[in-house]
């Protein structure tokens, strides 16, 4: 991080100081929300979460070596306090106000599933060529952009940002800060829709990314994605992507090559390469697709982007394939939506041997949550998987949308909890089986693969 001078941080949050302190030439080295990561020189800024208060930690930010804090509550102290508002607020203030000082382009991006494989594809290939600054992690809600944007230094030269939400509004503010030059939205679905109503309702939240796109900059869409593609752009500099259809960019000759990955001849703006992806899945090469585009955008060549692609790997518990001597586990547990359990379910279809798909529920999809997991369990079992499983109070509804389908030859097995599964689990799985898990962060499924791994490890 650049350092920042208290006189201007206390202008950009529109704070005040507690006492007549002497702040001239006295300057901040980093900033931290955790005291467990406070550094000498940092800035400390408590932030109130539903069950906990950062100001219960002030003390001890000083004491590891802060030269100040925020707060928005009276203090008793000779250090450093610069009073505001709302301290998740100067955050975001002090966030928009590090960004003006960079002139580095900056690429959004949002979308109901993807967004965070696309976000580090993108940032492999960019950092063929450029310094880049990404999030990390999860990273990307109003606490984690603020902090990816302090990580800019002076010798960055691009920044990829990725921005989630659950409401309305949160987006737009994230877009506020970070003054996008490249805005992407990878698809509309139906994580969320408990707050937001409908998928309507998602695409004008998702929308709200290009709210502070800069002048002249570039737009970039889903055209297979059905609400996105309809959409009317005035702006010549919008550009839609597509696995299925002839657009800006497009995929032709894809090979599915099941566990091993996927091939694919990238084409834009009369450019093109082909690719050979070590993560499978047809989704891969629709996120390929706007890598490319963004890519070109900021100068790679065709050979920068298919490095950036052929090299990148996937994060832990994201279409993470860890190979034993039994076993092949697609570990895709950080998260689930019906997007997306189909997609993967599309990958488990597309493999040799026995294959076993262990589903749990899907959060946070309200009034919709039955008919969506009922459809998940349909198209599972149309994708002829040997063996299903479901797990979660949710996940009845898959059991119900499978048993739908009386032609089927699949073993289908209902657990209630994660426990009751892992007690059954010698019964269910074979040697040389396929097995995919999947469900929704909340499920901690992450536990059932650290089983299965292990299992086997006792075994030998």
């Amino acid at each position: 991080m650049k350092p920042i001078f208290i006189e201007d941080i206390i202008k950009a949050v529109n704070g005040c100081i507690n006492k007549n302190i002497n702040t001239d030439n006295i300057f901040i080295k980093n900033i931290s929300t955790d005291t467990r990561n406070v550094k000498k020189g940092d800035l400390f800024i408590p932030i109130i979460g539903e069950n906990f208060d950062g100001h219960n930690f002030i003390d001890e930010a000083f004491e590891k070596g802060a030269v100040a804090c925020f707060s928005q509550k009276e203090l008793k102290t000779n250090n450093i306090v610069i009073n505001v508002e709302d301290t998740k607020e100067a955050l975001k203030d002090l966030a928009m106000y590090y960004r003006s000082l960079f002139d580095v382009p900056v690429v959004a991006l949002t979308g109901s599933a993807g967004k965070t494989t696309t976000k580090d594809m993108i940032a492999s290939c960019l950092a063929i060529k450029y310094n880049t600054v990404k999030t990390e992690g999860n990273f990307n809600n109003e606490i984690g952009l603020p902090l990816t944007i302090f990580n800019i230094e002076e010798d960055t030269e691009v920044v990829v940002l990725e921005m989630g939400m659950n409401h309305f509004g949160e987006i737009c503010a994230l877009s506020k800060i970070a003054k996008p030059d490249i805005a992407l939205i990878t698809n509309i679905g139906v994580a969320h829709i408990e707050n937001l109503g409908s998928r309507e309702g998602i695409l004008r939240a998702k929308y709200e990314i290009f709210e502070y796109l800069k002048p002249n900059g570039i737009k970039i869409l889903n055209g297979d994605d059905d609400m996105l593609c309809t959409l009317e752009e005035d702006n010549e500099r919008c550009y839609f992507y597509s696995v299925n259809n002839k657009t800006d960019a497009y995929a032709t000759n894809i090979k599915q090559k099941g566990i091993d990955g996927i091939s694919a001849t990238i084409n834009y703006f009369n450019k093109s390469f082909d690719v050979d992806l070590k993560i499978p899945g047809k989704h891969m090469i629709s996120n390929s697709l706007a890598v490319a585009l963004v890519c070109n955008s900021l100068g790679l060549t065709e050979n920068e982007i298919k490095k950036g692609l052929e090299t990148f790997k996937s994060s832990k518990m994201r279409m993470d394939i860890i190979k034993t001597d039994n076993y092949t586990v697609i570990n895709d547990v950080y998260n689930a939506n019906p997007n997306s359990m189909k997609a993967t379910l599309d990958v488990l279809a597309n493999v040799s041997g026995r294959k076993v798909a262990i589903l749990g529920d899907m959060f946070e999809l309200g009034s919709y949550s039955n008919n969506m997991h009922y459809d998940v369990g349909k198209y599972a079992i149309e994708k002829e998987i040997d063996e299903l499983i479901f797990i979660g109070d949710n996940s009845y509804y898959m059991l119900e949308g499978a048993k739908s389908n009386k032609n089927s030859k699949s073993n289908i097995n209902y657990f209630k909890n994660q426990d009751d599964f892992i007690k059954n689990i010698d019964k269910v799985l074979k040697q040389g089986d396929t097995i995919l898990i999947k469900a929704s962060r909340g499920m901690k499924l992450e536990n059932t693969v650290d089983k299965i791994i292990r299992r086997e490890k006792n075994a030998v």
